[in-house]
């Protein structure tokens, strides 16, 4: 069973530490979020796993075998990030087909029908296209390759909501017909819940969450109510993120919360996953 296993990796430029002992993994046919703040260190992270960049200390590895500088394990895996690596006077689908040379078995068959439905030119230069076209091109060769994980930092970048809707569309419907591990790096946190198994959350170079969806929200309530009454319960709790407002506070909590016990007026409501980001990178 292929899975990428991520051991004890840091991070330094010169004095700076960008990634603090990282340890987790991206088990097949699983769809991650990999979620932070700017700056937190999930590109960093991407880059390492792909070969753009290389720890510092620490172990990535495929079945056991290096991820680091080792050509044979770099084949299971592909990157879409911002950066561009093709000359800007590349035509799209010389792209396409530059991709296909790399990795083989192209699915041409998916890449047409998502040239048509996003109405991509493919003979435009690449250095032509608008940012949310940029993007298209680069989530039609990372869906379209024979890859068991692909990493998709920040995909929708320039997208529209209808072109968001069917980015989501061909994501779930490749992912049906043909099960890959796809890790997902995105501030656009509320559309993309529904999408989301997994959160592997990253604060400050460190991982502080790392759980499925369910999980992690099922662990967490929100206390709502009267700010001087939140007050006199707030010690009664693991609180992880207070909010106050013209009176009224919210607590973020990991406990189990007795509704009983409350104070009257005080309401227990459900997180969900932009909620729960906020609250836990504040």
């Amino acid at each position: 069973m292929t899975e990428i296993i991520i051991n004890n990796i840091q991070k330094n430029y010169k004095d700076k530490k960008v990634l603090k002992h990282i340890s987790t993994k991206f088990e097949p046919g699983k769809i991650y979020g990999l979620l932070g703040r700017n700056g937190a260190g999930k590109s960093t992270l991407m880059n390492l796993i792909s070969n753009r960049e290389f720890p510092t200390s620490g172990e990535m590895t495929i079945n056991g075998e290096t991820v680091t500088e080792n050509e044979k394990s770099q084949a299971h895996i592909y990157l879409s990030s911002e950066k561009n690596y093709f000359s800007k006077d590349f035509k799209v689908k010389k792209i396409f087909k530059s991709a296909e040379s790399f990795y083989g078995e192209f699915d041409w068959d998916l890449a047409t029908k998502m040239i048509d439905r996003f109405g991509l030119d493919i003979n435009s230069k690449i250095g032509g296209l608008s940012t949310g076209y940029n993007s298209i091109t680069k989530l039609i060769i990372a869906l379209c390759l024979p890859v068991d994980f692909i990493f998709l930092d920040e995909p929708i970048l320039g997208l529209d909501a209808n072109h968001r809707d069917l980015f989501y569309e061909f994501l779930m419907e490749t992912y049906a017909t043909r099960p890959r591990t796809f890790v997902i790096a995105t501030h656009i946190i509320e559309e993309m819940e529904k999408i989301f198994e997994h959160i592997i959350l990253i604060k400050n170079g460190e991982i502080i969450d790392d759980g499925d969806v369910e999980d992690l929200l099922n662990s967490s309530v929100m206390l709502e109510g009267d700010s001087e009454k939140i007050a006199a319960i707030e010690d009664n709790f693991n609180v992880f993120y207070k909010h106050s407002f013209t009176g009224i506070s919210k607590l973020y909590v990991k406990n189990k919360v007795d509704e009983a016990q409350l104070p009257e007026g005080i309401s227990v409501n459900k997180l969900n996953l932009q909620e729960y980001f906020v609250g836990r990178t504040n």
